[in-house]
């Protein structure tokens, strides 16, 4: 849920936005006076050029010292979630190089930075967010978790095993599964703060595979598996 800001919060956020609009304007040398930049925004003088000596509006930080201000944050945490949300939560140097990014957008001279414990401290400072390890999670196979269709394919084994008299020796599960090759070591990830134990993340399917394929009976009864692994010579027919 977004913060609600208070009247004045908002008046501050609008103004921060046409003082960063004058700045732009002014450092494309579409306006070249400031006195001429601070009427057209209708912004203070005297605060425009405070601004155009240094970036930041420390004001408008969401603490003493910190690098990015409480839009940036937010705007931060809010990308965090987004992606969480669709299963691809960010890793800790994801976050900071958007934090770079974030940062760089400003335009000073040398580009700003943030710290490699920044990730850390800015997770402390946000309860909605907390650092978790993620474990593999096959992008298909989470396309099949409705109870309902679950419910549905063994209603349909079971009554087809009861129509026709099917021995459990007759029984045969046979199926493949993936492995990422490059991504499938637990990595540590910046998640919602209300999940509990290792994340999920799901598997991307545009990267290089081995199959493995088995097969076994319902008397438990197993063929040796098959793997297969990505050909090095195309063999023609």
């Amino acid at each position: 849920m977004p913060p609600i800001r208070t009247q004045s919060s908002q008046k501050r956020t609008e103004q921060e936005g046409r003082i960063l609009l004058a700045i732009d304007a002014i450092q494309k040398q579409d306006i070249r006076a400031v006195r001429e930049a601070a009427r057209i925004f209708e912004v203070p003088e005297t605060t425009l050029r405070r601004r155009l000596k240094s970036s930041t509006n420390h004001a408008f930080s969401s603490a003493k010292n910190l690098k990015l201000t409480e839009i940036e944050e937010e705007s931060l945490q809010k990308w965090i979630l987004s992606l969480d949300s669709r299963g691809a939560a960010p890793r800790p140097s994801i976050v900071r190089e958007m934090a770079d990014l974030l940062l760089a957008a400003r335009g000073s001279t040398p580009p700003l930075t943030v710290g490699q414990n920044w990730v850390t401290n800015s997770v402390k400072r946000h309860p909605e967010l907390s650092s978790r390890f993620s474990r593999r999670y096959d992008y298909r196979r989470a396309k099949y978790e409705d109870p309902k269709i679950m419910i549905e394919w063994f209603n349909l084994v079971q009554k087809t095993i009861s129509q026709y008299g099917i021995n459990p020796d007759d029984v045969y599960n046979f199926d493949e599964t993936g492995f990422a090759m490059g991504l499938i070591a637990t990595a540590k990830i910046i998640t919602r703060a209300e999940y509990y134990g290792r994340r999920s993340l799901l598997q991307p399917g545009n990267r290089e595979w081995v199959t493995a394929i088995e097969c076994i009976s319902a008397s438990g009864w197993a063929l040796p598996p098959c793997i297969i692994l990505k050909g090095k010579v195309f063999i023609e027919v």
